[in-house]
């Protein structure tokens, strides 16, 4: 099963290939998206990778959580689903 993974702190200039790159060694990613604002199209800063393998998301965490990419230390933990309010 899939497992994604919420990266905070990415620097403005990050791609997503560059934090593909950034992951890529820990297992086979399914998806690597950094999240956007829809009218300047500029990073907002964070994103999401979500691999295929959870033992190989859980080992990302450990590795990537609080390495610099780019001039930032990253935030990498297991991404949680939204909570919307009724």
């Amino acid at each position: 099963m899939a497992k994604k993974l919420f990266v905070g702190n990415i620097a403005w200039t990050t791609t997503d290939e560059e934090l593909q790159e950034a992951f890529a060694s820990f297992g086979d990613i399914e998806e690597v998206v950094i999240i956007k604002d829809k009218f300047s199209n500029r990073s907002k800063g964070f994103g999401f990778v979500t691999f295929i393998d959870d033992s190989a998301a859980d080992e990302a965490i450990t590795a990537m959580d609080g390495k610099e990419l780019n001039g930032r230390n990253l935030a990498v933990n297991e991404a949680r689903p939204p909570k919307y309010d009724n």
